[in-house]
């Protein structure tokens, strides 16, 4: 067993391949031990030079809820009535600290996804655009 720390992408590379080679290897051998321990490295290499971002909380909301087969209505009583659930869900109003806590025990959400803000969608405000006049900035010639 030759287990180096991976500091590189080459020694990253190596040791993925090594996984390869391991991956078969019988429980309680020298073999398995090596494979559990270059996993370890893995792990920790993609952590930092591979970071993953967390989901967005509504999206995360969305999606467990499709995976269970249910829609927006199965919210009702866990964050609020109809109204502030349509809010939340259009990322009109955040999550409070109740929501959370409902949520992450209702649907098993992880918290840590939940108490990220929303990210907005950037939306065009048309009444605003520099095409049309605004009110008032138009005078009436005489």
């Amino acid at each position: 067993m030759d287990i180096k720390p991976i500091r590189s992408e080459s020694d990253y590379e190596r040791a993925l391949r090594r996984v390869e080679e391991l991956w078969d290897s019988p429980k309680g051998s020298a073999e398995s031990d090596e494979l559990d321990i270059l996993a370890t490295l893995i792990e920790a290499y993609e952590q930092e030079h591979y970071p993953i971002e967390l989901p967005d909380p509504i999206e995360a909301i969305k999606f467990r809820l499709e995976q269970k087969g249910k829609n927006s209505s199965a919210l009702i009583g866990v964050i609020g009535q109809r109204t502030r659930v349509y809010e939340v869900m259009q990322g009109k109003r955040p999550l409070s600290l109740n929501m959370i806590r409902n949520l992450h025990q209702e649907f098993d959400i992880p918290a840590e996804v939940l108490i990220q803000p929303a990210r907005r969608k950037r939306k065009i405000d048309v009444r605003r655009s520099s095409a049309r006049p605004r009110r008032g900035s138009m005078r009436k010639s005489a």
